[in-house]
C-alpha cells in the first residue's frame, strides 16, 4: 500500500516557525528562578511523611531493642530482611527479661522499596524509618548492611515507656532498696 504526503508548502520547509519557538521557551527559561540543586553543598528538605531507610535503634541504656521475632521478615514484601535468630547456642539476652537479640540482622538496601511494613509490624519499635535519601556504595556488598551498622545508624530512640527495666533496677536507680 503507498501512503500518499501532502507537500509541504514554503512555510513549513523554512522550519523558521519552529526556531522561533524554541527561542521563545529558552528565553522564557532563562529569567526564571533556578531550579538546579548543588548537591553536597545543598540538601533536599525532606517532606513530612517521607519513608527512608530502615534503621534498628537501641533503647535508652544502650541495649539492642530488636528481639528476634522476625515479623519484619516475614512481612518484606522484596524479602530484603534477613535474620538469624540466637538459637540454642547463642550469646544470652543483653538485658533481662528479654527476648535474645538477633545472632545476624542484615537488610539489603538494593532490594528495600522504603515501604515501612517493617516499621508498622515491629512489636518493640526496632525499626525505624529515617530520612535518609542517599543511600550510595561501590559495590553490591556494601549495600547489604549488618547489625552493627543498622545500629550506628539508627542510634538512640529514647522511648517514655521503659518495659525490659526491672522495678529492682529502678529502685536502685533512685537510692532505695528492692
Amino acid at each position: 500500500m503507498i501512503v500518499k504526503r501532502k507537500q509541504l508548502n514554503l512555510w513549513e520547509r523554512l522550519y523558521l516557525p519552529a526556531v522561533i519557538g524554541g527561542f521563545k521557551v529558552t528565553l522564557r527559561h532563562f529569567f526564571r528562578k533556578k531550579v538546579t540543586m548543588q548537591y553536597p553543598e545543598e540538601r533536599w528538605v525532606v517532606p513530612e511523611g517521607y519513608r527512608g531507610a530502615p534503621y534498628l535503634v537501641k533503647d535508652q541504656d544502650g541495649n539492642t531493642k530488636c528481639v528476634s521475632c522476625q515479623l519484619c521478615e516475614f512481612v518484606c514484601p522484596p524479602k530484603a530482611i534477613r535474620i538469624t535468630p540466637p538459637g540454642s547456642t547463642g550469646p544470652g539476652a543483653d538485658r533481662s527479661n528479654a527476648e535474645k537479640m538477633p545472632r545476624e540482622f542484615e537488610i539489603n538496601m538494593l532490594r528495600c522499596i522504603f515501604c515501612g511494613f517493617c516499621q508498622e509490624v515491629c512489636p518493640e519499635e526496632a525499626i525505624f524509618l529515617m530520612k535518609d535519601y542517599s543511600l550510595n556504595g561501590t559495590s553490591r556488598a556494601e549495600m547489604i548492611y549488618n547489625k552493627e551498622k543498622l545500629l550506628a545508624l539508627g542510634g538512640v530512640h529514647n522511648d517514655p515507656i521503659r518495659k525490659w527495666k526491672h522495678k529492682a533496677d529502678e529502685a536502685r536507680s533512685q537510692g532505695m532498696e528492692p
